[in-house]
């Protein structure tokens, strides 16, 4: 059986390494614990927060303890890491909440239960830290000049790094160090941007327990045409249902670039690379398949089987897509049957009777509905011939909608470009 470390690397999940040899010593030795920081900063985590995610599920499946570690306390002093200036500072009450929330969370990818995963947080021992017996044990092991020279330090450096910011490395060392005493972690994860901050960690643990401990960074995931991950015209993809609908989170999926499908199925699923391989000879409509594999996979994942259905008979309708072939991807769940007609996922807006007596602007109610981003966007994609409703194409910016169009049904659809779908529904 591959190792973990075998596992993430083979995917595309390695970028740096403290010393390969030696980590991969530690894995064949038995279970390994490790650990990642997630940042509390906000209610709900995002797309951008996944690779460190499915890595700590893979270490998991292997057979290593995990520990998600909230940063209920660094969160109160704010990582400078890849900023130009300072993040806002939140209050401890803002912290705990979304500490609360991204706990809550993190359960959908990892099984807690019996020890499997741990799940911690920061503030409850950095908070109690009495400051003059840390400086002398613990900041004496740092040298300023070396802090300096990190490359997250630099870059503030520029604008100005103020005292608060700067104690952020020697906290996230020490939340190292904690772990590895008290929880037997040797192995820190993160992003390419906490490079600096994990030596700093291993280095400390070295000086005090004499001992090893090791870090591995993963690249930043942008896509083929250069975008930061989960960030679209209407925003950041989040991982909170009530944040970013599941039908919509599926869009994003099903949406990615041909260039993009393989590494984002070796990523973001748990398929077999064996079979995710066979993505270099599709094309066409079995190309489209193998996105709805992933959209439905990484729904599934993150919402779970239920929500992902739904948002894949959704799709399906609106795109009258073909079932995905049995022989495709055979460890996928997606159905592999045509879809009934089922359109529970697609974006509603409500539009009163008595304004459609009047005529109501398509302009108006596709950004007020949020099919666009304003009405000057509308209209240039009217004058391009890319909105329509019930498929009939919008000649006239100036076409009004009445009830007339809604016939005998309460609803129609509009649509953008080929991809983007909303419901009208009239409300009595």
């Amino acid at each position: 059986m591959k190792s973990a470390y075998e596992v993430l690397k083979e995917r595309g999940f390695i970028e740096q390494v403290t010393d390969e040899t030696l980590i991969k010593n530690m894995f064949a030795q038995g279970p390994v614990t490790c650990y990642i920081g997630f940042d509390p900063t906000a209610t709900s985590l995002h797309i951008g927060s996944l690779v460190p995610i499915m890595s700590l599920a893979h270490m998991q499946q292997c057979g290593n303890i995990p520990i998600a570690l909230v940063g209920g306390g660094t969160g109160l002093i704010g990582d400078p890491s890849g900023k130009t200036e300072m993040r806002q500072v939140l209050t401890r009450e803002q912290i705990d909440y979304n500490a609360g929330c991204l706990e809550k969370q993190l359960s959908q990818y990892l099984d807690f239960s019996d020890g499997k995963a741990l799940l911690l947080n920061n503030a409850n021992w950095l908070t109690k830290i009495n400051y003059i017996e840390f400086l002398r044990d613990i900041g004496r092991h740092f040298s300023v000049n070396r802090m300096l020279a990190a490359e997250s330090y630099k870059i503030r450096m520029e604008k100005g790094l103020n005292f608060i910011e700067f104690n952020y490395m020697v906290l996230q060392a020490y939340d190292f160090l904690y772990l590895f005493q008290n929880n037997g972690c040797a192995l820190q994860m993160g992003g390419n941007d906490q490079w600096g901050n994990m030596l700093a960690g291993t280095e400390l643990i070295r000086k005090v327990c004499a001992k090893d401990a090791h870090a591995v960074t993963f690249p930043l995931i942008t896509t083929s045409l250069g975008h930061k991950m989960g960030k679209t015209e209407k925003g950041t993809i989040w991982l909170d249902g009530n944040l970013t609908k599941p039908y919509e989170y599926y869009q994003y999926w099903v949406n990615c670039d041909d260039a993009d499908l393989e590494r984002f199925l070796n990523l973001f699923t748990f398929l077999p690379l064996e079979e995710i391989s066979i993505v270099k000879k599709l094309s066409d409509a079995q190309l489209n398949m193998a996105k709805a594999v992933l959209a439905y996979e990484a729904t599934r994942i993150t919402h779970g089987t239920e929500a992902a259905q739904n948002a894949w008979r959704a799709s399906a309708e609106a795109f009258h897509s073909r079932p995905v072939d049995a022989e495709l991807f055979p460890s996928s769940t997606i159905p592999r049957e045509a879809a009934a007609s089922d359109t529970s996922g697609i974006p509603r807006y409500k539009i009163s009777r008595k304004d459609l007596d009047a005529g109501v602007q398509i302009c108006s109610t596709c950004a007020k509905a949020g099919l666009t981003q304003s009405i000057s966007e509308t209209k240039r994609l009217i004058e391009q011939g890319g909105i329509y409703i019930n498929d009939r194409q919008i000649k006239s910016i100036d076409e009004k909608l009445t009830a007339a169009d809604f016939g005998s049904e309460k609803e129609v659809r509009l649509r953008k470009g080929k991809k983007k779908y909303l419901i009208l529904e009239i409300q009595d």
